[in-house]
């Protein structure tokens, strides 16, 4: 059945006009994720050569965000490791498969359903932690993602994306599980997590980190 023999039958029925409510509506989200991936695509090509820090003369490839662009969360960890500077894509090693299983079992959405980035852009040679002065020079960055995507949550995976994000540094084993509102927008929450490369070294605490996500599923309204 084509779309004016289906229109006629709907229409008989009383549903044209939902029909075509709905249509509209699907071509209006679509076009809108599509304007906002074309938004950060261009972004991203603004500073892929850029060298702002010291990063810059050891990495393979500045590592941008990578997911929805109308996601409801956005993950922030710490910066690029040896793979996620290999592939250009954050997460994608260990810490990554463990936090896409998370997203999974908890949020029940797949890794690119949901956004994830990183607070520095370049890694850090031998994944050191980036200086306070390599954060300031980056966050720019992240801080533009953010406002293309707006999000309802910010969720900072460690100290680190937490300092990035709240521009003070706090004792994550202290305030996991914490929300704050974020500096450029109070508007959306930011929430302290464990980095999930803490939990493959602390086994233990997958259960803190699952009572975590638990209450970002909350925040979203998934629960």
């Amino acid at each position: 059945m084509g779309l004016e023999e289906t229109l006629r039958a709907l229409e008989l029925v009383g549903f044209r006009e939902l029909y075509l409510s709905k249509k509209l509506s699907i071509k209006k989200e679509v076009g809108a994720v599509d304007e906002k991936a074309s938004v950060l695509k261009k972004h991203f090509e603004s500073f892929k050569d850029c060298k702002n820090c010291p990063l810059h003369e050891n990495r393979t490839q500045v590592v941008f965000g990578d997911g929805n662009p109308r996601s409801k969360v956005v993950f922030v960890g710490e910066a690029p490791g040896e793979e996620e500077d290999k592939q250009g894509r954050p997460f994608v090693g260990r810490a990554g498969k463990y936090l896409n299983k998370k997203i999974e079992e908890v949020l029940g959405l797949k890794r690119e359903e949901a956004y994830i980035s990183n607070v520095c852009k370049c890694r850090p040679p031998g994944n050191r932690k980036p200086t306070p002065a390599e954060i300031k020079a980056c966050f720019p960055y992240l801080k533009k993602e953010i406002e293309i995507i707006k999000p309802k949550v910010i969720c900072c995976l460690g100290a680190t994306a937490g300092e990035g994000i709240l521009g003070k540094s706090l004792p994550i084993t202290k305030v996991r599980g914490q929300t704050f509102p974020y500096p450029y927008d109070p508007k959306i929450k930011v929430l302290l997590m464990y980095h999930p490369a803490y939990i493959l070294r602390n086994p233990r605490a997958d259960t803190e980190f699952t009572e975590d996500m638990n209450y970002l599923s909350k925040l979203l309204g998934m629960a």
